[in-house]
């Protein structure tokens, strides 16, 4: 693929971050982040499974080497069409963060386009909160999650929060606004 193609990929990966998650509050963490210019979007085009998990470690490393980059959403545009493809893929990338010694240093947040909930039906709005243009992990910094934690105070209510909003919003609109990343700068 062309430097183009990806840079399209990371363009509506940024979107829907500035317009789905910090313009419905998803994630009220992620306002600050997408303000300080702290998001790296990397784009792994392999499609084979081994490959993803070393690019996994990889941007683990990058990471460790710069403190400036709060946080790293690791996009998969041609893998892991499939959601429980996916779900192994995320299960095998836990248990790498815990073999390096990454665990409590790292947390993986996880998005999919056709991300659903063990308890949910597929067309249950509230799963839009997962729900992305691509399949990626979010490469989170422990500490960084805690001091957030510390500052926002009860986290517990964003959840009940999202999927109250996300419900009374509709699985229809959240997916033409899902769509809509597709063609926003």
């Amino acid at each position: 693929m062309t430097q183009a193609a990806d840079q399209q990929v990371v363009d509506q990966t940024l979107a829907w971050v500035s317009h789905f998650i910090v313009g419905h509050n998803i994630c009220p963490f992620a306002k600050r982040e997408l303000d300080s210019n702290t998001i790296r979007v990397e784009v792994v085009r392999s499609k084979k499974v081994d490959v993803a998990l070393e690019e996994l470690v990889e941007e683990m490393e990058w990471l460790n080497e710069h403190p400036e980059a709060e946080t790293t959403l690791l996009v998969f545009p041609t893998l892991f069409k499939s959601f429980d493809h996916y779900l192994d893929y995320v299960e095998l990338a836990e248990q790498l963060l815990v073999e390096l010694g990454y665990e409590g240093i790292y947390q993986l947040a996880t998005f999919h386009p056709d991300y659903c909930f063990a308890d949910a039906e597929p067309d249950d709005a509230a799963n839009y909160s997962n729900r992305s243009p691509y399949a990626m992990v979010h490469l989170l910094r422990e500490a960084s999650v805690e001091k957030a934690i510390a500052f926002y105070g009860d986290t517990a209510a964003i959840p009940e929060r999202n999927i109250a909003y996300l419900t009374a919003l509709g699985s229809k609109t959240a997916e033409a606004q899902l769509q809509r990343c597709y063609n926003l700068p």
